[in-house]
């Protein structure tokens, strides 16, 4: 095999490779002497078919598949030997092949940029730790105890307000005719929240126990039965009982309730529990802001081909004029998503960092654990979906990059209150809205300007 570089234009490169015959025909010679041993043709014992008469009958089959195995073969050692990294597939052009003949074909190859990396002691990132008070826990506390379903009966003459909880019996008719589930039993409708049909529980509102109301409902647009969607129905209803919201009490026995050993260990629990739902969002922000900077290190040719599949993902679905329209800003978020993974990819490599199976398990358990009911479903997921799997192995080994730049970087540690972490969760939102608002303007502007340009051509025609 002979390999020599063809041409070669930024990171377009184009490999010329020659095999010759003899090779090729080793191969095919090997592969007739082990069909002769298995194959049956009439008139022949089996294992003393002539290679002659093989190759009569299975040559062009045995060619075809002999070619494919060589070039898979010589194009992987023709990168090998020219150590190139390839952006995508190679594009693979046949010049002379054929039984007898000597192989020439090219390879047409995007390559990945060399990448030297650069020192990380001038990224600087903060680490934010919240600082929770007893006052905001013992609020969110309160707020877990309104969620909680807890009411007492009614007295029987006591009459249904708001906030109460009615049970009830109906059977319902359109247009004086019974249908489909028109018949209820035991229902259960809190009263003010609406959440049954729009404007029922309003007329429930001074119903007694025992007591049969009928209630005129317009039947919801999305009802399963259409014939009856938007329809009046008439419903009897019989109350079974009214129950009157309690005020929980926030002890001991209601955090046990809650699957914590007591009131100071769930006080623990939902403390942890908001930092963990601020952190995660700080995490974020701070992982831009260093990716952000390191992408500000370098000036990288990005292979078109990468940037084109990327451009793919981000306008998905979008219509044509949308993509148009956004064009520009979609072209600059491809070029920086494919720059930073180029560079983290990198520091990967020169790392020696690796996702082992372990990890992999582990992480696929830590999604388990947050759905306790679905976790036949998730495992389900990762084992039917390898495309899902890679995409979480990918995240872990992300996630394994950042963690050794932050060791390598500058840190500073930080303690904020709430409000304080509110605060930068918004302005890093309004930092992004703004930046939307700001393509989208200068777009339009750019786009006025050239209308006009076009306007002064016609007027200087004339």
């Amino acid at each position: 095999m002979k390999v020599t570089i063809e041409s070669k234009k930024g990171l377009k490169t184009t490999l010329k490779v020659f095999v010759d015959k003899k090779i090729i025909n080793e191969k095919i010679e090997a592969k007739l002497i082990e069909l002769s041993g298995t194959v049956n043709i009439k008139g022949f014992r089996p294992g003393k078919v002539p290679v002659e008469v093989l190759k009569r009958q299975f040559g062009k089959a045995i060619y075809g598949e002999v070619l494919e195995k060589v070039l898979k073969e010589t194009s992987a050692k023709a990168l090998e030997e020219k150590k190139i990294k390839t952006a995508g597939q190679p594009k693979l052009d046949l010049k002379t092949y054929g039984e007898g003949k000597d192989l020439n074909y090219t390879l047409e190859i995007d390559e990945l940029p060399t990448i030297k990396l650069q020192s990380l002691e001038n990224i600087k990132f903060t680490e934010y730790e919240i600082r929770v008070t007893e006052e905001e826990t013992r609020k969110k506390i309160e707020d877990i105890s309104k969620n909680q379903s807890n009411f007492k009966d009614k007295k029987e003459n006591e009459i249904a307000e708001n906030g109460d909880l009615v049970v009830f019996d109906y059977n319902a008719t359109v247009e004086n005719k019974k249908f489909e589930e028109g018949e209820g039993k035991n229902t259960q409708v809190v009263l003010g929240k609406d959440l049954f049909i729009k404007g029922f529980d309003k007329q429930l509102l001074g119903v007694k126990k025992n007591q049969e109301k009928e209630v005129v409902a317009t039947l919801p647009n999305n009802y399963p039965k259409k014939e009856f969607a938007n329809k009046k129905a008439n419903f009897k209803c019989k109350i079974l009982n009214i129950k009157k919201p309690e005020s929980i009490k926030i002890d001991d026995d209601f955090a046990k309730n809650l699957g914590a050993k007591d009131l100071n260990n769930l006080k623990e629990l939902v403390t942890k529990q908001i930092q963990s739902q601020y952190k995660m969002n700080l995490d974020a922000l701070t992982k831009e802001k260093i990716l952000n900077q390191i992408e500000k290190l370098y000036e990288i040719e990005l292979p078109n081909n990468l940037v084109q599949q990327e451009l793919a993902i981000i306008t998905h679905g979008l219509k044509k004029e949308d993509m148009e329209k956004n064009k520009k800003e979609s072209e600059k978020i491809a070029k920086k998503r494919i720059k930073i993974g180029l560079i983290l990819n990198e520091f990967g490599e020169k790392n020696n960092l690796k996702v082992g199976e372990q990890e992999l398990k582990n992480e696929i358990e830590k999604q388990v654990q947050t759905m306790p009911n679905q976790q036949k479903q998730v495992l389900e997921y990762y084992q039917k979906n390898p495309s899902a799997t890679a995409s979480l192995r990918g995240s872990i080994y992300e996630e394994k990059i950042i963690n050794l730049i932050k060791e390598k970087s500058k840190k500073t540690k930080k303690i904020i209150s709430i409000k304080e972490a509110e605060e930068l969760i918004k302005e890093q939102h309004q930092a992004h809205t703004h930046s939307e608002d700001k393509e989208a303007k200068e777009s339009k502007k750019s786009k006025k300007t050239l209308k006009s340009s076009k306007k002064f051509k016609k007027i200087r025609k004339k």
